[in-house]
């Protein structure tokens, strides 16, 4: 989520929200968010029945739940899923921003362009 945070005005050139989704239960994951400074929106799933819905895999040997990104346009339809093999399995950046690019089919203006306009 670092590089991600580092990262999120190249998501938001691209009309995207982050949604993070996380097992803990409100209060902590409230705690994380604010210590770690997220720009995400964030929604706890203590019950793990979202987390369920989107497949994402368990693996008690490797510390619990496996990342996923799922990549749901504005129709509400997934066009990317991506299930970790590790923790550290997860997509760049850039491969996240080329396949948004990708989905939305247009040129991208970035804030600055307008901004600077």
């Amino acid at each position: 989520m670092a590089q991600l945070r580092q990262d999120i005005d190249q998501v938001i050139d691209r009309d995207t929200a982050i949604l993070v989704i996380g097992p803990e239960n409100a209060q902590k994951f409230s705690k994380y968010f604010a210590e770690n400074d997220l720009p995400f929106t964030g929604l706890p799933d203590p019950n793990h029945s979202v987390l369920k819905q989107y497949g994402q895999e368990i693996k008690l040997f490797k510390f619990g739940r496996m990342p996923a990104q799922v990549l749901v346009d504005k129709e509400g339809i997934a066009r990317f899923v991506h299930y970790g093999k590790s923790m550290s399995d997860i997509p760049a950046t850039d491969e996240i921003v080329a396949l948004l690019d990708e989905i939305n089919n247009v040129a991208v203006t970035t804030y600055k362009e307008v901004h600077d306009a």
